[in-house]
Parts: C-alpha cells; sequence; structure tokens
C-alpha cells in the first residue's frame, strides 16, 4: 500500500482519482481558491460555501441521485444537485448504508 503525504500548499486532500470530493484541512472560506491533488495534477476549485475543517467539498458537479465518493468508496448518495465548490454533507447527501428503508425484503 503507497503511503499518503500532504502536499505544501494543499488546501483538501483526494484520495482516489474516482472521487467526487475533497476533504478540508483547514478551515476554508466561500470564495477561496482551493487547491488539492489527483493523482500527479493539481487542480483548483472556487468554494461557493464555507468548509469546515474535516468536511468535504465537491470537486466537480454531481446530481441528484448519484452515488458519490470519497477515498475510492460510495459514502452517500445526493439529495440534491451539487455544484463543483460546495460544502458536501448531511444537507446534500444522506448515507446508504445500514438503512432499513433501503433493505431488500425478502
Amino acid at each position: 500500500m503507497a503511503a499518503h503525504h500532504i502536499e505544501a500548499g494543499a488546501d483538501a486532500l483526494v484520495m482516489d482519482a474516482r472521487d467526487h470530493v475533497a476533504t478540508a484541512i483547514k478551515d476554508l472560506q466561500a470564495g477561496q481558491q482551493v487547491s488539492y491533488r489527483v493523482q500527479d495534477q493539481v487542480h483548483t476549485v472556487v468554494l461557493l460555501d464555507n468548509v469546515p475543517f474535516g468536511h468535504k467539498v465537491a470537486i466537480q458537479d454531481v446530481a441528484q441521485g448519484t452515488d458519490i465518493r470519497k477515498y475510492g468508496e460510495v459514502i452517500g448518495r445526493t439529495t440534491s444537485d451539487i455544484r463543483a465548490g460546495q460544502h458536501v454533507h448531511i444537507h446534500n447527501v444522506e448515507g446508504i448504508r445500514g438503512r432499513g428503508d433501503q433493505a431488500v425484503k425478502g
């Protein structure tokens, strides 16, 4: 397993090229241009919302009803359209693991 490290000057982390989100490594403010690295390329996105430390920011537009990825794993499903730069949290993503209302009835 490859070791991960935080690049100097990075504002957010992306662990897998399939991810829809980056994780803020410090408090970030709306209007701020945020830098993050995907593999060997540095990208930026302008924040539409404040994003607290440890929270997620969309790095691409994601349509409502999409299974959203962080660390290469599905972490939930979008409940509304999300634009690149928006804060991604419980107000626009619902968990899909362990939900009794989503269980297959047999």
